[in-house]
């Protein structure tokens, strides 16, 4: 039996976790002869990629603007093996107590955010394209810290960028009706995976076979997540209970479908994500360059492998 650690992609589990969890319970994974250990980042040791580069766990959840970052500077290579969403979690998200009905009304408001320069240049591109302002925008410096519209009603700012459609913009006592939460990829960014799964090449050099049955019990996992979100619910409620029931079954239902492409494969990277998106990052300063993206990732190691792209 190999053990295994596996670093998820936030501070604490949440439901785009939910396929590791059910995996594990299922005995999926001790049925490919692992021993699986799901854990979380300490903010002061670094994000995933660093427990990554430093062989503390051996695989990770993260965003892929941080592993092109990563794969540009010196260091243990790390490599993206299979993509946990196909679509952008971010979003922007405002009261209709604000006035703000669209991304461009941004300019000369106050938005809450943290604001590396991949986030800035998102902010930017954004307004833009909706024919705003982007010098006009008024940042307030978040941090880690993810603000809910009870936040924005309380006048600690007119809106948020970065919190996820499917998790931190449902939380808050405001009601429904007078949240606007615009899912970034339906205003104007562009397109890429939200999250990837990775591990070291030198892993992958030395035990491909371990990877290969980690990503086909994963993929499993996924799957049932996806098709009995109750019993995923149940689940969920066991390792974050100190979320709502409500809460964790909507974000369940609204992240699920973001586990698998348009042909209904799980884990297959899309290099019409890739590449686009690292030239976008590198032209926006966000990433050094984008010469590295095609061997940055690889879908060789997935029981499905993509017939073309998407």
């Amino acid at each position: 039996m190999s053990h295994v650690r596996v670093m998820l992609d936030y501070f604490h589990p949440w439901p785009n976790s939910a396929g590791l969890y059910v995996a594990r319970e299922r005995g999926w994974y001790r049925e490919a002869g692992l021993d699986v250990e799901l854990t979380v980042q300490d903010p002061g040791r670094g994000d995933t990629l660093e427990y990554l580069a430093r062989g503390e766990v051996d695989f990770g959840l993260f965003p892929p603007n941080r592993l092109l970052a990563r794969r540009a500077a010196p260091g243990r290579p790390l490599l993206a093996v299979a993509a946990v969403n196909h679509r952008a979690l971010e979003a922007i998200q405002t009261a209709r107590p604000t006035g703000i009905t669209r991304p461009r009304d941004l300019a000369g408001r106050r938005l809450a955010y943290n604001p590396t320069p991949r986030g800035r240049a998102m902010v930017r591109h954004l307004v833009a394209a909706d024919g705003g302002d982007p010098d006009a925008v008024i940042t307030v410096d978040a941090g880690y810290r993810e603000l809910t519209v009870d936040d924005i009603a309380a006048g600690e700012a007119d809106a948020t960028f970065g919190t996820y459609w499917s998790w931190d913009a449902l939380r808050g006592d405001l009601p429904e009706e007078q949240r606007l939460t615009w899912p970034v990829d339906e205003i104007g960014a562009p397109r890429y995976h939200s999250y990837l799964l990775g591990t070291s090449e030198s892993l992958a050099d030395a035990r491909p076979d371990l990877i290969r049955a980690f990503l086909a019990a994963t993929a499993r996992g996924y799957a049932s997540a996806a098709a009995d979100q109750v019993g995923a619910r149940a689940l969920l409620e066991r390792v974050i209970p100190y979320f709502s029931r409500p809460l964790i079954a909507r974000s369940l239902s609204l992240v699920a479908p973001t586990w698998t492409d348009a042909n209904g494969n799980w884990g297959v990277i899309d290099e019409t994500r890739m590449g686009p998106y690292a030239d976008w990052l590198a032209r926006h300063k966000a990433v050094p360059h984008a010469r590295d993206w095609r061997s940055s990732y690889t879908n060789d190691l997935l029981a499905t492998t993509p017939a073309g792209a998407e």
